[in-house]
């Protein structure tokens, strides 16, 4: 005669290890839930001014619920707010930093890519040396490159210049993306490759018929770590240009700190969120791909 299986309801062990359950998840929830709120209350808190009017604030303070919603900050932000002796907005200062990042990004991971190519497939004497090498400038500060760049810029004719900020971007950008790119394709049989070989493909043709048809989940993750890093970096704009040249990140500090005794915080706030808005973006739509990119680099 089979036997009945036992009734939680009725079964001591299981009721406990069911409350026990509950609330360890509840607990667990209860916490992200909190460090959630506390993550994004400053976010909102941006989000709100950017939509009161000034007299609000300065009426009610900086942290409070909206009364009024309107969107002349965000236009006064844009286009006529006076911003390092300029009064054209943040509009010059979000182009140059979208001049700067996009093709940044693109070469850099070009070239990450052809980098990890040929450290992880192409194998020579010396080619760990190399890599080990170039992984320092992993670890190496920005403040270090300031007085080489400042003296190559100057050779070059590039000071002040978006040109010159998307070559210090690419040239700091290597050792990344050739870090990303060169353990991805380490995962990549070699046996692929020695039979392309054989089948009379050369260096380019395997890079291109077999290496970038491999290549979508790393470059996922090598675009949306350069293009974050590279919009939302600060020292070398500030460093190497001024005025008109300058990136987003920089207009936003010459923005609030610009001695004047009130300040219009209605029209700082929609001009921090104008400057967050690209990084958002590229989380909001690429962050799922960049999770993935990453777990499945691990898990081969």
């Amino acid at each position: 005669m089979a036997e009945i299986a036992p009734n939680p309801r009725h079964d001591p062990e299981a009721a406990a290890a069911t409350r026990r359950y509950f609330w360890n998840r509840f607990l667990t929830y209860a916490v992200l839930t909190l460090f959630a709120v506390i993550y994004l209350a400053p976010l909102l808190v941006v989000v709100f001014n950017s939509l009161r009017e000034q007299s609000e604030i300065a009426r009610n303070g900086l942290i409070s619920l909206p009364r009024s919603f309107r969107l002349d900050a965000w236009a006064e932000a844009w286009g006529t707010y006076c911003v390092s002796g300029t009064c054209e907005g943040m509009k010059r200062n979000f182009f140059n930093s979208l001049w700067m990042t996009i093709p940044a990004t693109v070469i850099s991971t070009l070239l990450g890519a052809m980098n990890g190519y040929v450290l992880s497939k192409w194998r020579f004497k010396g080619s760990e040396i190399l890599f080990n090498l170039m992984l320092l400038g992993v670890f190496m500060p920005g403040q270090i490159s300031l007085m080489p760049w400042a003296f190559l810029l100057g050779k070059l004719g590039l000071t002040n210049s978006t040109y010159g900020l998307v070559l210090i971007h690419v040239v700091q950008g290597i050792s990344f993306t050739t870090l990303f790119c060169r353990n991805f394709y380490v995962s990549i049989p070699d046996d692929l490759i020695k039979a392309a070989r054989i089948d009379g493909a050369g260096f380019w043709r395997i890079f291109r018929k077999i290496i970038l048809p491999l290549s979508p989940p790393i470059l996922i993750v090598t675009v949306i770590w350069q293009f974050t890093g590279i919009w939302n970096e600060y020292l070398f704009g500030v460093v190497f240009t001024s005025g008109q040249q300058q990136p987003i990140t920089a207009a936003l500090v010459a923005l609030t700190a610009g001695g004047t005794t009130a300040r219009a915080y209605d029209v700082m706030s929609a001009a921090v969120l104008i400057g967050a808005l690209p990084p958002l973006l590229i989380y909001l739509f690429g962050g799922k791909y960049f999770v993935r990119g990453l777990t499945q680099g691990a898990i081969k």
